[in-house]
């Protein structure tokens, strides 16, 4: 047999899979196989924040920032008139995904993975003592196969074995674009919540991009329905009270599925990492959950090829009790108090509770693990028990919703009297 694993998608997780295979047994060298649908480098929608989970998950693997970054020290998050800003102890490092996950393929192959691009998994079946995969050159035999092929995944669908839309869960949607920046651009990164008074659960950025350009996009999480053309159109109105007119930048959407504790990441020779495994439902961030998943999803499969335990039985259990699965399970619970119907008693804990803010402000530069603070959370959640009313009326009085044209929402949006008239 070849290839001893084959992993679908060479992204970040799956990238960091091959890596901590590779660095757990180097005599692995040519016997890992990564395969991608893209040629890189290819476009990859993407707000490009590298948190400091990131160095660390970088670190473990022995990779390294090799491309262009901006170093974002601080981020203001928003809500109408109401804004705060906060420091990072450690600054964001925002990439052009493009860059970055070619210059990750380029070391996966230096340190030995074999990388074939422009080639999709279009089937897999589990036999006894082998995974058959078919690739367009033809069927191929491994003794493993990771899902490491984003929220389509082959493999996760097998495993999840669910179908999304009205019948099933939907995922978080994302709308993005990267144009250049007009004046001078800030260094800070941008979470505005203002679109939440029109219907988006979540919430529109503006983040700094290396070589003078800016990307931009929002969130979606999936407890309220909301249509692509609906979203891309407050994306565009939304993007004009921060002066930014994307005229005729493609806006391109992707969905993504948050992680869920309970959800299946594994079965027997088959394992899943990053967005097939799920993002995180809060933020919605993905590369350092991917980098995280592919450390542990590495360590798993080396000891599998060791003992010859290809069941996986233990992976789900090891990925909830790490930091990453921690984390995600606490932004999970936190995401559906956030994004439900009262938003705004929980918004306004952000806003208006400094210690809440800075808390979270550690966990994206990576100082601080949030899921090991649940007392500080729970003892902020009493405090703002008592001010809750008056916190909700400050909210409540900074933003108005836009009143957009009937019969607006085409992507991209050509009624050419739309979005100006739409701001407020």
């Amino acid at each position: 047999m070849r290839h001893e694993v084959v992993i679908a998608g060479a992204g970040p997780g799956g990238v960091a899979t091959a890596v901590a295979i590779l660095r757990a047994d180097p005599s692995l060298r040519g016997r890992v196989l990564l395969c991608d649908r893209a040629r890189f480098p290819r476009p990859k929608p993407c707000g490009g924040g590298l948190t400091g989970h990131v160095d660390e998950a970088l670190a473990a693997l022995g990779l390294e920032l090799t491309v262009p970054s901006f170093p974002s020290p601080r981020a203001i998050v928003r809500y109408g008139a109401m804004a705060r800003e906060v420091g990072l102890a450690r600054p964001v490092n925002v990439v052009r995904r493009e860059e970055f996950d070619a210059s990750l393929v380029a070391q996966a192959r230096d340190l030995g993975a074999e990388v074939r691009e422009s080639t999709a998994i279009t089937d897999f079946t589990v036999e006894e003592g082998c995974v058959r995969v078919a690739l367009p050159s033809g069927a191929i035999e491994t003794r493993i196969l990771v899902g490491a092929d984003g929220a389509g995944s082959l493999v996760r669908k097998r495993l999840v074995g669910h179908r999304s839309g009205t019948d099933g869960p939907r995922p978080i949607r994302f709308f993005r674009a990267e144009l250049p920046a007009r004046g001078a651009a800030t260094d800070a990164m941008l979470y505005d919540f203002t679109p939440m008074v029109d219907g988006l659960r979540g919430y529109l950025w503006v983040f700094p991009v290396p070589g003078d350009r800016i990307n931009v996009g929002l969130m979606h999480s999936p407890q309220v329905s909301r249509t692509g053309a609906e979203l891309a159109t407050l994306c565009r109105a939304r993007l004009l009270d921060h002066g930014i007119q994307l005229g005729a930048a493609p806006l391109r959407g992707w969905p993504a599925w948050g992680y869920h504790p309970a959800s299946p990441v594994a079965g027997p020779r088959l394992c899943t990492v990053g967005d097939a495994a799920g993002i995180d439902g809060l933020t919605g961030e993905g590369i350092a959950v991917a980098l995280e998943h592919g450390v542990l999803a590495g360590a798993a499969i080396a000891n599998a090829l060791a003992t010859g335990d290809f069941s996986f039985s233990g992976y789900r259990k090891a990925l909830r009790r790490a930091t990453v699965g921690r984390e995600l399970a606490l932004d999970r619970w936190l995401a559906k108090l956030l994004y439900g119907p009262g938003y705004r008693r929980w918004l306004s804990l952000v806003l208006c509770d400094p210690e809440v803010l800075d808390l979270y402000a550690a966990r994206v530069s990576g100082t601080l693990v949030l899921a090991d603070r649940k007392l500080t959370l729970v003892a902020a959640l009493l405090r703002h028990l008592a001010a809750s009313s008056s916190r909700q009326r400050s909210l409540r009085d900074s933003a108005r919703p836009l009143s957009l044209p009937s019969g607006c929402g085409r992507i991209p949006c050509t009624n050419s009297g739309c979005c100006p008239s739409a701001r407020r």
